[in-house]
């Protein structure tokens, strides 16, 4: 029997300025994390306290990020050839400034070798998103994509803000509801229409893009959650603040015992087991992109959560940021 939505129990409120520029208020609460219905990494759920905070309303625009870059003259980590140093065995041919890009097959292919639609591109970054040739002329209000974790943080202290922890993050794609399979209940398309930008038709090869968009789409070109937050689902997804686990804690079995404002797994723990030569620890990412398909990465649900090596950017990883400084409990 599906699981019945309920509202998450709210523990604290907003009580700051209303005028913070594209940020909605989180009230926070208690409510169930993860799910024990999907891909592992989910399980168990559990329950966890997360005070109130400001997200952004949307994740963080191309001409966002071109302010940024215009006032601190950041280069980012795609911009940049990697040291050899620091990648044992690198290939000398492998040695330039680039990103990681989803190319499609042209035929159906095996969906355990990512190889086949992933490559990492010369010349990619957050200017050229499709390569060299390409560029974001026209995409001021799509999310800014290329961008590593350290990028990410460089941007949130910029404009005094913070990357969100996963539970923090997981509340608010919630949008109020605990339990609910997707950021706006039970049904992927109620009444048949798209709420989130995802793959449409057999991954990796046929998108039929019945959405609308092939690629990343505008930042508000879907509905927003119950908390009034655009694309917590679906388009890109987000970096949080947190090391990568491989599961949840367990629940606790007394009220009292609840975490509060849980800060995510243990940096030592958070590399790739089946990496020998190069060690890169990894951040949690959130919210599943426009490639995630019924056949492939089911991950367009608050619940569903993901490993990335902080040094990676990739052609559908974004971020938005949140602020703590503007809140009373109550």
């Amino acid at each position: 029997m599906r699981a019945k939505s309920r509202r998450a129990r709210h523990i604290a409120i907003c009580d700051g300025p209303s005028d913070i520029d594209q940020m909605i208020c989180i009230p926070g609460g208690t409510f169930r994390m993860g799910s024990d219905k999907h891909y592992p990494e989910e399980a168990p759920a559990h329950r966890v306290s997360v005070d109130g905070f400001w997200m952004d309303r949307h994740p963080v625009t191309n001409k966002q990020f071109r302010k940024f870059v215009k006032a601190t003259g950041h280069v980012t980590v795609a911009e940049i050839a990697p040291d050899p140093r620091d990648y044992p065995g690198i290939l000398p041919h492998m040695i330039y400034a680039g990103s990681l890009m989803f190319l499609p097959p042209r035929h159906p292919v095996g969906l355990r070798d990512f190889s086949q639609w992933w490559t990492f591109a010369k010349g990619a970054d957050w200017r050229h998103p499709y390569g060299p040739n390409s560029n974001i002329d026209a995409l001021d209000h799509h999310p800014v994509v290329h961008v590593a974790f350290n990028d990410a943080l460089a941007y949130a202290q910029w404009a005094g803000k913070e990357l969100p922890t996963e539970a923090e993050w997981e509340i608010a794609a919630r949008g109020g509801l605990d339990d609910a399979e997707y950021a706006w209940g039970d049904e992927f398309m109620p009444r048949g229409r798209h709420m989130a930008n995802t793959w449409q038709g057999d991954f990796p090869h046929q998108n039929t893009n019945a959405d609308g968009f092939e690629r990343t789409s505008p930042v508000t070109a879907f509905p927003p959650n119950g908390y009034g937050l655009y694309d917590m689902i679906g388009n890109v997804w987000e970096w949080t603040a947190d090391w990568y686990s491989p599961r949840h804690e367990a629940d606790v079995a007394k009220a009292c015992c609840i975490p509060e404002n849980p800060r995510g797994g243990r940096e030592a723990d958070s590399y790739d087991p089946r990496t020998t030569n190069v060690k890169i620890p990894r951040k949690v990412i959130k919210g599943g992109s426009h490639l995630c398909a019924p056949n492939y990465c089911r991950r367009y649900r608050p619940a569903a959560r993901h490993a990335e090596p902080v040094d990676t950017s990739t052609s559908h990883l974004g971020f938005r940021c949140i602020s703590r400084g503007v809140l009373n409990a109550s």
